[in-house]
């Protein structure tokens, strides 16, 4: 798998590397473990799994579970690739500055707009679904006023040093972390009848109505699409490598804790999910009114406990915006350090926060306000769809590259990799040829093919501009 090349030899990627890390000096390093941790968590837990998971169990039914299980293993492979790259380089622009020191400048250059565009359009669909949230609660109360109350509240608290971003994160990822835990030991009491006064609902919804793969192998593979959108977020660690005050231990012991917690509470929620309301009641199309957690208190006659996890997942989009809008930021602060944006997006304040590309990046807010208003109804789906292209490509470079960096460091013998995982070569070709087959199916996908109409033409432009203007930089 190739991608276009710079002259450079794939040997010198080291070198450049630490001259892009150089160049990206100035942002504050305060960030420990524990945050770097519940940064990811923050990332990864929101809209993907409380609302999108909606999409994914009509796909596949309660085969559902499986296709959450291979989102896991491809999460995993994605952080341990990441792992050893941010330990040798510790950057904000971390994916981006990779693929541009180890693949090719176009490949830098592309993949950081991508997921700077992806970050900023999946802001504006979790804004939208806080207002969906919300208006479960106030039906009268325009979409609008939650989308922009809750996006001034998010610059505001972006525009803080990065302790203080960490430190609101850890809490909005700690009431997830509880609720999710709180959800499937109480889902499981009901399952299995350890409530009192309420009969045992038993597995049968995961046989019943089709059967456990109501629409076979195929339905599975195409909810991967909608799964792994709800790992999205896990390689905000890399990102947090360039203001962690110890990233060679921070970075690896936050990306293992993340993967292993996120595999464990999707796959446990969800399969609590599916055994507790039949696969086939949950909401399909654009036809998406409120998570289906609420909806599996609401169908066994707990209401209080509906709006406790109504509150919930208010919390995990809120937070998942605060993380991808930090992320974005970052990448337009790499772009502009690096010459491919303006010098105004890579200044910081003193506090070394990169005001100009916090404003930039928040544009896509805007952009949610206005689709909501133009299109409520299907305003969630269509912007879901339109980040799943950056959020794959964005995968598949950051796979790609770290065959290209593992291959970099075994021809300069004169230096180990600081960090080495067992593994980790095998696993991004495999994570390369899988994120390739994701990104082709979409087209298939109800509401998917949306991420390739947009995608292909998004990045044919990238290209265009990138060889017009900044190919000399290879």
């Amino acid at each position: 798998m190739t991608f276009p090349a710079d002259p450079a030899p794939a040997a010198s990627g080291r070198s450049r590397a630490e001259a892009l890390v150089d160049s990206e000096a100035g942002l504050s390093r305060d960030l420990g473990p524990r945050q770097l941790a519940m940064i990811a968590i923050g990332g990864a837990i929101g809209t993907g799994l409380f609302l999108g998971s909606a999409l994914a169990v009509r796909m596949a039914g309660p085969a559902v579970i499986l296709a959450y299980a291979f989102g896991a293993l491809l999460a995993l492979l994605l952080t341990r690739a990441l792992a050893e790259m941010a330990v040798a380089h510790p950057t904000a622009g971390s994916v981006g500055v990779y693929a541009e020191a180890y693949t090719s400048g176009w490949a830098g250059f592309t993949v950081r707009y991508s997921y700077w565009a992806a970050q900023a359009i999946v802001i504006g669909g979790d804004a939208i679904a806080v207002a969906i949230y919300c208006q479960w609660w106030f039906p009268a109360v325009p979409s609008v006023v939650w989308i922009a109350g809750v996006s001034l509240l998010l610059v505001g608290i972006n525009s803080r040093g990065v302790w203080q971003f960490g430190a609101v994160e850890y809490v909005f990822s700690a009431i997830k972390l509880v609720a999710i835990a709180g959800f499937v030991v109480f889902g499981s009491l009901l399952i299995f009848g350890g409530v009192p006064g309420s009969p045992a609902v038993g597995l049968s919804n995961l046989t019943d109505h089709g059967g456990f793969m109501p629409m076979g192998l195929l339905g599975v593979w195409f909810a991967v699409s909608f799964v792994v959108f709800g790992f999205v977020g896990t390689e905000v660690v890399a990102v947090t490598a360039g203001e962690a005050a110890d990233p060679a231990t921070a970075v690896p012991r936050a990306l293992r804790s993340v993967v292993l917690r996120l595999a464990l509470f999707y796959v446990a929620a969800v399969f609590v999910l599916v055994a507790l309301v039949p696969w086939n009641a949950t909401p399909a199309g654009s036809d998406i009114t409120a998570s289906p957690f609420v909806s599996v208190f609401q169908r066994i006659g707990f209401p209080a406990a509906a709006h406790l996890i109504n509150f919930v997942v208010v919390t995990a989009a809120v937070s998942s915006m605060n993380c991808n809008l930090y992320f974005a930021t970052r990448m337009l602060f790499s772009l502009s350090r690096g010459g491919y944006a303006p010098a105004a997006f890579g200044r910081v304040n003193a506090r070394g926060v990169p005001t100009g590309a916090l404003a930039a990046t928040a544009s896509g807010l805007v952009v949610a306000i206005l689709v909501a208003t133009w299109s409520p109804d299907t305003a969630y789906v269509g912007m879901f769809g339109t980040a799943l292209f950056g959020a794959l490509f964005g995968w598949l470079v950051s796979f790609v590259t770290h065959l290209r960096f593992r291959r970099a460091w075994a021809a300069d013998g004169n230096r180990a990799l600081p960090l080495r995982l067992r593994g980790a070569g095998v696993g991004s070709a495999f994570g390369a040829v899988a994120v390739l087959g994701i990104t082709a199916s979409t087209w298939w996908v109800p509401h998917m093919d949306v991420a390739l109409k947009f995608g292909l033409p998004w990045l044919a432009v990238l290209s265009l501009v990138y060889f017009a203007w900044f190919r000399r930089k290879g």
